[in-house]
Parts: structure tokens; sequence; C-alpha cells
């Protein structure tokens, strides 16, 4: 079956929609992610976001599945994965299962056999059977293809698996087909909006990165951290929003272990709200950076080092 061409299936928000949809999430989606999301659409190419963990890359794919009423179909990355995990595998057990309660009915097949030659050919326009779509097992990559709706498919941390991998994804990204030995080719019902993600820990291929728009997402500033701040956090007080998103700026250029993400800057202003916090004063940081920071050397460093590092209040 064949794709659906532009513009069939749901329709595709614009740009200033998809800023309002993910802001009745809690979500404060920047113009360049959303004009990057509203092309990919109009293009029908995956696109790729590349940044440090922790800005959103994820949430951006789920929030867009929900923005365009699509079920997400996510595949988590990591070192190993092939395309057993990745796209199908075959029901070894239903086979043997169906082998068994099928005994009587092979021996009707084989039956009055004359040789040897005779009763295998004779099995093997039989076991096709065993090998069709009522024994695969989908995994995402073919679940994405196979959806009876448009999907959002998420290639989580893209950088994290093979090199190997990566070119086995190439067919997929380029005519949204993958091939199945015993199957053939198989097309998408439906072409899934694609978002690739990468935390830029190692060198992805250029082919990889020509079948994708392209769009990098840094830490936020202070203005657009308060902003998230404001619609993840309401609880907290605006200038202590201001005063956390310029200190938590200062965090991820000190050389930390592990800089803390958007993710852990929405917990800490939670945390900072639960304790009824006022300032970034010493004793509140003592009881609440465990929610910011997640190595014992960060925390040391950060409270040894807190008049240099913590701003004026605003």
């Amino acid at each position: 079956m064949k794709a659906p061409r532009k513009g069939e299936g749901k329709g595709a928000p614009s740009a200033q929609e998809l800023v309002s949809r993910f802001a009745v999430e809690g979500f404060v989606l920047s113009r360049p992610a959303a004009r990057a999301l509203a092309l990919a659409d109009a293009l029908e190419k995956p696109l790729l976001l590349e940044g440090p963990p922790g800005v959103g890359k994820t949430e951006i794919a789920r929030l867009w599945a929900r923005a365009t009423g699509s079920p997400l179909v996510r595949l988590q990355c990591y070192e190993g994965l092939d395309e057993a995990r990745a796209l199908y595998e075959w029901s070894y057990g239903k086979q043997i299962l169906y082998s068994q309660l099928l005994r009587e009915k092979v021996g009707e097949v084989l039956g009055g056999a004359p040789s040897l030659e005779e009763a295998v050919a004779r099995l093997k326009g039989q076991a096709d059977v065993f090998f069709s779509m009522d024994f695969l097992l989908p995994r995402p990559l073919l679940r994405a293809l196979l959806s009876p709706e448009r999907a959002v498919l998420l290639v989580d941390e893209i950088d994290r698996s093979d090199e190997e991998f990566e070119a086995f994804l190439l067919e997929m990204l380029q005519d949204f087909q993958v091939s199945v030995p015993e199957l053939g080719t198989v097309k998408a019902v439906h072409r899934p909006r694609v978002v690739l993600t990468s935390n830029d820990t190692r060198e992805l291929a250029d082919a990889l990165r020509r079948r994708c728009l392209y769009l990098y997402i840094d830490y936020p500033g202070v203005e657009e951290e308060a902003a998230i701040l404001a619609a993840r956090a309401p609880g907290l007080p605006e200038a202590l929003r201001r005063q956390l998103a310029a200190f938590v700026g200062r965090l991820r250029r000190a050389g930390l272990r592990k800089a803390p993400g958007v993710a852990e800057s929405i917990d800490w202003a939670l945390a900072l709200a639960a304790v009824g916090a006022e300032d970034l004063g010493r004793p509140a940081l003592e009881e609440t950076l465990g929610a910011l920071l997640k190595h014992r050397e960060d925390l040391k460093q950060v409270l040894d080092n807190l008049g240099a590092l913590r701003p004026p209040a605003v």
C-alpha cells in the first residue's frame, strides 16, 4: 500500500498553532522549534533535534503527537540495538503452537505422498503460512509504518546506537518503507512524522543527516527559562523564578560533572515552592538542591562556591 501524499490525513497545524497548543500543555515552544516542526510536516521530512541533555527534545516529540492528535511510537536507542528489537521479530512460540495444533492437517497434506521429495514439495507450499503478518511481532519502527492513523515516531537518543543501526534506518527515512525478507517490502500505511533526538555524544553519519531537517536546541536564556518556570511552576514568586533561572545558567557554565537541564530546573522550582522558600539562601539550597544536581561532587562544588555562583536577588 502506498503512503498518503502531502495534504492527506490529519491537517498539519501551523507554527503559531503549535506554539499555542504546546502552551496549553505548559511547554514554552520556541519560534525556531515551531517553524521546524511545521516545515517537517509540510515537507514530510524527519526532524533531527540535537542538543545537550535535558533541554526538552523528547518532550517536543511527545507534545507534537498530542498537538496533532497522533499516536506516539517511541524507539529508545542504546548500544547494541539491532533490527530484531527495532523493526520486528517472528513469534516463534506462536508458530510452534500452531504447528502442533495443525499436526493432523499436516498429515492430510502429506498423505499419499509417493516420495520424500514430493512430501517436501507439498510442505514448501504451505510453510509460507507461518511467515505471514499473523505471526509477526512488530517493534516500534514497523508499528509506526503500519499504524492505521498517522503516528509520530520518536527515535530517541540516536547517538547512543551503533553506526550499523544508522545505516539500517536509511531506507526507512528515505522512502518510509522497510524490507522484511519473508514478506518483501513493507510500505507505510501513513507516512509517520519522525523526530530523531541526539545528545551530540558522537558524530552522526552524513547520510543520516542529509535525510533530515535539523535544529539545534541549546539551554534557554534567563528570560526564556523564567517563562518556562512561570508555566510549569506558577507557585514560585516571579523574582525568585528569575533569580533561579540566572543561577541555573551560571551552573551550566561552571564545569559541573552533569549540567542541570530544564527538567531539573523545573523540579527545583517545584521543590523551592514546596518548602516555601523566599530566596536562594543557603538553608533553602541545602534543603532542595538535590532536585537540581544529581552528583555529590557537584553539590559540594556549588555549596562551597555559593557566593561566586549565586546571582543577586532581583
